[in-house]
């Protein structure tokens, strides 16, 4: 089967989760298998492991590609996927969390993530839910708008309350080239793309990527073994922030510290690997161990 997806810092998450045969694997964002395969290469234990997306496309690939080896497949966002395995006091030797939006998500058009390709506007990991990027774009207040563009894009107020003004203006707006094309004409003229912050902060409102994060990133010293590795790979600056405290609050409580940390910085791609994946320029890999 052909590979779809270029997994970022694949040798770095060996390097950290360290695995050895026998252990048990979580992968809480699984897209379509390229680091599950190295770390089940090595455990063997594929009955052990336990694959989870909330892309259906992702969990249809995987099943397909797992035909003869059965891992438990999940269908699910992250969060609940964990809340459930606590639930159920399952335990790991090693857990990924790689919150990045995967290649053939951004790169199938009809899935609206980017503005590379003509699409209506969606955006949704989960195709399932109600809430999509037209129903931000169109519906929400301009104020609601300059709100998510400050806050998840990193935009300036000012700018942020005037592109929301606009798209208020220019409604209906219904394709990701519409919106790119808006938010091109009313800036000005740079390396990267005008509309790239709006998008982002579109992305992760649609799909709650933050407050699923945050809530997720509680639940894993629950769900790690005595000695279980994590390895977390965050892809912006919200995310690598939401991490970096996570890590320090969970591993300064002195004779309740749940988790020592590997990473003393976070890991980021060789140059190497940007050339051959440039969505791996942006990935940073942090990792700690459940202290037993």
């Amino acid at each position: 089967m052909n590979e779809i997806h270029i997994p970022v810092l694949l040798s770095q998450v060996v390097q950290y989760l360290q695995p050895s045969v026998g252990e048990k694997y979580l992968d809480l964002t699984a897209g379509y298998g390229g680091h599950a395969d190295k770390i089940l290469e090595v455990t063997q234990n594929y009955n052990g492991a336990v694959l989870n997306d909330r892309d259906q496309n992702a969990i249809d690939f995987l099943s397909a590609k797992y035909q003869k080896v059965k891992p438990k497949l999940i269908h699910g966002d992250f969060y609940n996927t964990a809340l459930l395995l606590v639930e159920k006091k399952a335990k790991f030797d090693m857990i990924l969390a790689d919150f990045g939006v995967s290649s053939p998500q951004l790169d199938r058009a009809e899935r609206g993530f980017s503005f590379a390709h003509d699409a209506r506007l969606d955006m949704r990991m989960d195709e399932t839910q109600a809430l999509d990027a037209w129903e931000i774009v169109n519906k929400w207040n301009e104020r609601k708008l300059a709100e998510i563009f400050v806050k998840y894009g990193e935009e300036r107020k000012g700018r942020a309350e005037m592109l929301a003004r606009e798209i208020c203006l220019a409604r209906p707006i219904d394709t990701t080239v519409q919106l790119a094309e808006l938010i091109k004409r009313k800036s000005p003229h740079t390396h990267m793309h005008p509309a790239t912050r709006i998008f982002q902060a579109i992305r992760i409102a649609v799909n709650d990527e933050l407050g699923e994060i945050e809530r997720t990133l509680a639940l894993l010293p629950e769900l790690l073994a005595p000695g279980g590795r994590v390895a977390v790979i965050a892809f912006h600056s919200l995310e690598d922030r939401l991490v970096k405290e996570w890590l320090k609050l969970e591993s300064t409580q002195g004779m309740e510290s749940r988790l020592r940390v590997l990473t003393k910085k976070p890991v980021v791609a060789e140059q190497t690997e940007i050339d051959n994946n440039p969505r791996a320029r942006s990935a940073k890999l942090r990792a700690a161990e459940r202290i037993s």
